[in-house]
């Protein structure tokens, strides 16, 4: 990722909504017409990390399509390995989008990797809006290689972009809940979706990097929603297969529908899923890992025990560990691990 942090993360403040977060959320932001049904996300205000490009695109559009108002975060660094000179031309662009379409967006251009940037990103939504509700982290980059080969750098940066970025505007997030929760003595609107990957899950021999910041987004997503679920906080995380600027070389031999249809791959088959996470009905899902891509969505079952054994002493020897552990695993599947491998295959309409 590129060093010039040079961007305080300041709005264009090109809109013209009141600073109280007042707006109706009777717009239809899709089909460009207007009517008087509140929608699910009407009076809400949310925060899209990573939402100049792609998956937070997509992600940004569908929130304000249904009703919320918008932050749209993005660095802006051209190079999807988080190379190049930072912009805000990506967040404007996208906020520009909204307003156009009659919703209520702002551009923030700060480093969520930067822990005082994110702590500015949380705050410039409460400042603009009044309070926040609901956080979509999706903001990334890649830097592929096989483990023998990965520099320090490479791993330092992922990690940092991914994992960090996601716990810093959860943090300071979470504290702007609890707050409110404590101060009205009763719970309080939350949602966080956060992003993962079938590269955790699958476990993606080119991106060790890549997986194990996907892994502890799963791990702080879980530990969060247990700690934040006394608040009214619900938060979920989400593994999209999308055909965005990260993923082009990964999907280049997969053609797009024939006839001009949907692109399985397109960004727009997950950004439903982000949008009824962060509404009110679904109120009763927290702490889940949802695979979502082509018209198709697969809740992840969380981990179970396959077998265990107890030393015949008060503890395991060698020679027993060997009697129990081999005869366990060679009646399993050679090359089979703790990766989820057949997750990759999951299809709309099959199994």
């Amino acid at each position: 990722m590129s060093q010039h942090r040079s961007h305080d993360g300041s709005h264009d403040g090109s809109h013209d909504e009141s600073r109280d977060g007042s707006h109706d959320g009777s717009h239809d932001v899709s089909h460009g017409g207007s009517h008087r049904t509140p929608l699910p996300l009407a009076g809400l205000s949310a925060i899209v990390t990573g939402a100049g490009r792609g998956l937070g695109r997509a992600e940004a559009l569908e929130l304000a399509r249904l009703g919320a108002a918008v932050v749209v975060n993005d660095f802006g660094q051209p190079g999807r390995d988080g190379s190049g000179e930072a912009s805000a031309a990506p967040a404007e662009e996208v906020a520009r989008e909204i307003r156009a379409a009659g919703g209520t967006a702002f551009a923030h251009t700060g480093d969520v990797a930067d822990f005082a940037q994110a702590r500015q990103l949380v705050e410039s939504a409460i400042a603009e809006f009044g309070k926040l509700d609901v956080l979509v982290n999706n903001a990334g980059i890649l830097r592929d290689r096989m483990v023998f080969s990965m520099a320090e750098e490479e791993w330092d940066t992922v990690v940092r972009v991914h994992l960090k970025g996601h716990f810093n505007t959860t943090r300071f997030a979470a504290a702007h809940w609890r707050e409110r929760s404590k101060a009205s003595g009763a719970p309080v609107y939350g949602r966080i979706v956060n992003t993962s990957s079938e590269a955790f899950l699958a476990g993606s021999a080119g991106q060790p990097n890549y997986a194990a910041a996907k892994g502890g987004i799963v791990g702080l997503t879980t530990s969060t929603a247990l700690a934040l679920a006394k608040y009214g906080v619900t938060a979920n995380v989400i593994c999209p297969r999308a055909r965005t600027r990260m993923t082009e070389d990964v999907f280049a031999g997969l053609s797009g529908p024939e006839g001009g249809g949907l692109d399985p791959l397109a960004p727009e088959h997950v950004a439903p899923l982000v949008g009824y996470l962060a509404s009110p009905a679904a109120a009763r899902i927290n702490g889940q890992l949802l695979v979502v891509h082509g018209g198709m969505v697969a809740v992840v079952e969380r981990p179970r025990v396959q077998a265990k054994f107890d030393s015949k002493e008060d503890t395991f020897g060698y020679e027993e560990l060997d009697a129990v552990l081999g005869a366990h695993f060679a009646q399993r599947p050679a090359g089979e691990t703790f990766a989820a491998a057949e997750v990759l295959g999951l299809r709309r309409g099959e199994g």
